[in-house]
C-alpha cells in the first residue's frame, strides 16, 4: 500500500461564473510545486489536466502549454500522474452535462491528450460522476442547476458514457491505460420511518461504478428508477455491452460522507431541510447524531472490494480543520487501511488530498468568498508553507509508517460531536 498525493482542482460552474481551484491556490503560476511534492517522497499524484482549461475557441483545438510544461517535469521527478480531465466541471462553453456532445467531446480531448503524452497510463476522465450529477442535476447547486430525477439520471449517464468513450480513445493510443474511477462513498442512516429513502440512497451510491462495470440490467435495484427517469432500455443495455471496469475503485470518504435522515425537522436548522416529494426530512451529517462514534470508512472499503472484486484505494483523504485534526484523520484512514490490507483486502493506496488546500468548500463551491482551508501545504501570500501535516505525509510516503502523531482522538470520535443530540439507528446498506 502506497501513499499517493492529490491536488484539489475543482473547476465548477455556478450560473455564469467558473470557480477554478488551481487559479485560487496559485498552482498555475508557481513553478516549483511539483518539486515540493516530489521532495516528500510521493511518487503517484492525482493531477489535473482539465478539459475546460485546455479548451480554445474551437471544439477540436486545445492549448497544451500547461500540460507541455508540467507533465515532462513530473516525469523527470519520477512522479506518475493520474490524469484528471473533468473535476466537478461541465465541459467547455460549447457543451454541458446535459448535452449529447459532452461524451464525444471529452473522448476527443482524451484521445488528443493521450497521443501527445502516450507514456501516461492512469486516468480519471470524470471525477465523482454521481456526486456531480447530484449537485448539478438534483440539488441545483452547480450548472445546469436542475432539480429533478430526469436531469440527474441524464447527467450521470452522460458522464459515465463519456468515461467509457474517453478510455476507448485513450486505449487506441495506449492499450495499457488504466482507469481510476472515483466517487464519494458513505452510508445513509435514517429513522425507521425513512428506512425506504435510506435504502434507495444506499443503492444509488454505487450507481456510477455499477454502470461502468456493466451491472445495470433489468434485475438491478435501480433499473426501474432509471427507466422511470427517462433513460431508455437501449441506453442501459449499451453499458452492459460496453463495460469499462476500473483498474482501481477510488473511494472518496469524508466525515460528511455519512448522512442521517430524520423527519423531525424541527430539531435541525432549516439549511438541512429537504425531502423527496413524498415527505419532508432533514439530511444531517451522521457523525453529529449517531450513538456509534466514527464513520463507516472501514465497512465501505470492505463492501466496495467485495461488490466489485477489484482493488480499492482511498482517493481523497482530507478534512477541513486544525492541523492536529487533519493529522488524526489521515492517521485513522491509514491505520484502517493497513489493518484491512493485513486481512487480505486489496488496497493499493491512501491519497493525501488537497496538497495545497482548498477554497470555498464550506459553501459547496457556490459562493466565491475565498474561504480557505489548508491541506498538506498551506498557501500564504501565494507561496507554499509546510504545516504539521507535511511532515506526517513525508514519513508515510517514505517509510509507510508514522511515528509522529497527535495524542487523543479526532473530534468525530468524541462526545462533543453530538451537537443535535443522540440518535440510535440502523444502517440501510444493501450489499446487492
Amino acid at each position: 500500500m502506497k501513499l499517493w498525493g492529490g491536488i484539489e482542482c475543482s473547476l465548477n460552474r455556478v450560473r455564469g461564473t467558473r470557480f477554478d481551484q488551481l487559479a485560487l491556490n496559485g498552482h498555475y503560476t508557481r513553478g516549483d510545486d511539483l518539486d515540493r511534492i516530489a521532495a516528500l517522497g510521493i511518487r503517484t499524484l492525482r493531477y489535473p489536466l482539465l478539459w475546460e482549461r485546455a479548451a480554445t475557441g474551437s471544439p477540436e483545438e486545445y492549448d497544451w502549454a500547461f500540460a507541455d510544461e508540467r507533465l515532462p517535469r513530473m516525469r523527470a521527478l519520477g512522479i506518475e500522474p493520474i490524469a484528471g480531465l473533468v473535476h466537478h466541471g461541465c465541459g467547455p462553453d460549447h457543451t454541458e452535462l446535459l448535452a449529447e456532445n459532452f461524451a464525444t467531446g471529452l473522448a476527443h480531448y482524451a484521445g488528443r491528450l493521450a497521443a501527445r503524452f502516450p507514456w501516461v497510463e492512469w486516468y480519471t476522465p470524470v471525477n465523482e460522476p454521481l456526486t456531480t450529477a447530484r449537485f448539478s442535476g438534483l440539488y441545483g447547486l452547480w450548472h445546469p442547476h436542475a432539480r429533478d430525477a430526469r436531469s440527474f439520471a441524464r447527467i450521470l449517464l452522460n458522464e459515465c458514457r463519456a468515461t467509457v468513450l474517453a478510455m476507448r480513445s485513450i486505449r487506441e493510443v495506449n492499450p495499457r491505460a488504466k482507469l481510476l474511477q472515483t466517487d464519494d462513498l458513505g452510508t445513509i442512516y435514517s429513522t425507521e420511518n425513512l428506512a425506504y429513502q435510506a435504502e434507495f440512497e444506499n443503492h444509488r451510491r454505487w450507481l456510477a461504478w455499477d454502470l461502468l462495470c456493466g451491472l445495470v440490467g433489468p434485475r438491478h435495484a435501480l433499473y426501474g428508477y432509471l427507466r422511470g427517469s427517462g433513460i431508455g432500455a437501449d441506453e442501459l443495455a449499451w453499458f452492459v455491452d460496453n463495460p469499462c471496469p476500473p483498474a482501481v475503485i477510488g473511494i472518496d470518504h469524508y466525515v460528511t460522507s455519512d448522512r442521517f435522515l430524520d423527519e423531525d425537522i424541527g430539531r435541525y436548522p432549516p439549511c438541512h431541510w429537504g425531502g423527496n416529494g413524498r415527505e419532508q426530512y432533514a439530511d444531517i451529517n451522521a457523525v453529529r447524531v449517531l450513538e456509534t462514534a466514527g464513520t463507516s470508512l472501514r465497512r465501505i472499503i470492505v463492501e466496495a472490494a467485495q461488490r466489485y472484486g477489484l482493488p480499492v484505494a482511498l482517493a481523497e483523504v482530507h478534512i477541513g480543520c486544525t492541523p492536529d485534526q487533519q493529522m488524526r484523520w489521515l492517521h485513522d484512514a491509514w491505520t484502517i487501511c493497513c489493518e484491512l490490507e493485513a486481512r487480505g483486502v486489496d488496497i493499493r493506496a491512501v491519497t493525501a488530498w488537497a496538497m495545497f488546500g482548498s477554497f470555498d468548500w464550506n459553501s459547496l463551491l457556490t459562493v466565491g468568498e475565498g474561504a480557505y482551508e489548508a491541506g498538506v501545504f498551506a498557501v500564504a501570500d501565494g507561496a507554499l508553507q509546510r504545516t504539521p501535516l507535511t511532515a506526517m505525509v513525508e514519513e508515510l510516503a517514505r517509510h509507510g509508517r508514522c511515528e509522529q502523531q497527535p495524542s487523543g482522538e479526532g473530534w468525530w470520535l468524541r462526545e462533543e460531536r453530538l451537537i443535535y443530540g443522540r440518535q440510535g439507528s440502523r444502517p440501510c446498506a444493501p450489499q446487492a
